[in-house]
């Protein structure tokens, strides 16, 4: 059994469908307490098929995750991991994937690509950090994104504007938290996900996608990092992939 101070270690995966379930999975598996935040009821049922406590939260509001928080810590005695690999859109995504020609978009595809995955990384790493100060003592903080925060695109400026800003934020959360002992990490995986089923995505070879278990080992190892070397972002590429430094 995984322990901290003599207790189980305990988690909190906020986007359990298919990234977030293989975390769930390989954090029970380590012996981890762990409970996924959803708000589909057939995502819900999956997380205790997976063996989690099933939570219902909004990762977009702020006061929603820190209730999930105290709800995670009075079952388990406290937090010491918080992912977020929730998808956050909000508004219009019907027309052009990652947004378009910055000349033809509007401000709804702007709200929907660029300002939603930045209002939800804030709204997690802005609660999750206030609970864990509270909480005293270590902590790990993980904020999944694509590799959109690394180079834009043409016709995803603000898909990538929005992942820019989710890494932004993340790495100034990492800088205020270090001082008080709580990890901050940005995951950025460069590479669309596989099914956690394994069915294939139409015309992308299965080499060419990043597998959601092996991402979920990556979380692991921030969340198994020691005081005295911690990754503040690490980056992942399937070999099939194109990788760009």
């Amino acid at each position: 059994m995984s322990e901290t101070a003599g207790r189980q270690r305990s988690a909190i995966v906020f986007g359990a469908r298919n990234l977030g379930r293989a975390v769930i999975e390989a954090l029970v598996a380590e012996g981890w307490a762990v409970a996924g935040v959803a708000r589909s009821q057939g995502t819900l049922d999956g997380i205790g098929e997976a063996g989690g406590l099933a939570l219902q939260a909004d990762v977009t509001d702020p006061a929603s995750v820190h209730a999930a928080l105290n709800e995670v810590a009075a079952a388990h005695g406290g937090v010491d991991l918080a992912l977020n690999a929730a998808s956050a859109y909000g508004g219009d995504r019907s027309g052009p994937f990652g947004g378009g020609p910055i000349v033809e978009a509007d401000f709804s595809g702007f709200d929907s690509w660029a300002a939603a995955p930045a209002r939800a990384a804030f709204s997690f790493l802005s609660a999750s950090g206030r609970f864990a100060v509270e909480q005293g003592g270590p902590a790990t903080l993980v904020q999944v994104t694509g590799g959109s925060a690394r180079r834009a695109m043409p016709g995803r400026g603000l898909w990538s504007a929005g992942a820019f800003g989710v890494r932004a934020i993340t790495n100034a959360a990492a800088l205020e938290l270090r001082p008080v002992g709580i990890h901050v990490a940005l995951l950025i995986v460069d590479a669309g996900i596989q099914p956690l089923a394994g069915a294939p995505r139409g015309g992308i070879s299965p080499e060419a996608l990043a597998d959601p278990r092996r991402i979920a080992d990556a979380v692991l190892f921030l969340a198994n990092q020691d005081a005295r070397a911690a990754t503040h972002e690490l980056q992942l590429t399937p070999l099939a992939e194109t990788w760009t430094p």
